[in-house]
């Protein structure tokens, strides 16, 4: 069993920046594929990013590439989400989960344990 649990949301203007936190308790991070999805409001949760096990490979949905950057640190069982250049279509709940795949799945069922979300909002 993985605990997740997110912060580091809160209420940005558009082109702000805000950076998330997911700390891990229960078992070691490092044998998980990690993953950012999100949930706007009225719509399905997507996902945003995802790193293998060593964060020695990412992947990204194309809305995100070049703004977003996923990051972990195993030693201290976190992992990282640095949101750059906020747009107001960002806005929604950010969700962190933990999949014991070894690729960097994009599809929520690959993922097994999941956190109870942050919230970001981006203002125009």
């Amino acid at each position: 069993q993985v605990q997740l649990v997110e912060s580091g949301g809160g209420l940005v203007q558009a082109g702000g920046s805000l950076r998330l936190s997911c700390a891990a308790s229960g078992r070691t991070l490092s044998s998980y594929t990690m993953g950012w999805f999100r949930q706007a409001p009225g719509k399905e949760r997507e996902f945003a990013a995802a790193a293998s096990r060593s964060g020695s490979r990412t992947n990204y949905a194309d809305s995100m590439k070049g703004r977003f950057t996923i990051s972990r640190d195993n030693a201290k069982n976190t992992i990282y989400l640095q949101m750059n250049n906020l747009k107001p279509e960002d806005t929604g709940v950010y969700y962190c989960a933990a999949s014991p795949r070894l690729y960097e799945s994009t599809w929520s069922h690959d993922y097994d344990y999941w956190g109870q979300g942050t919230q970001v909002t981006v203002s125009s």
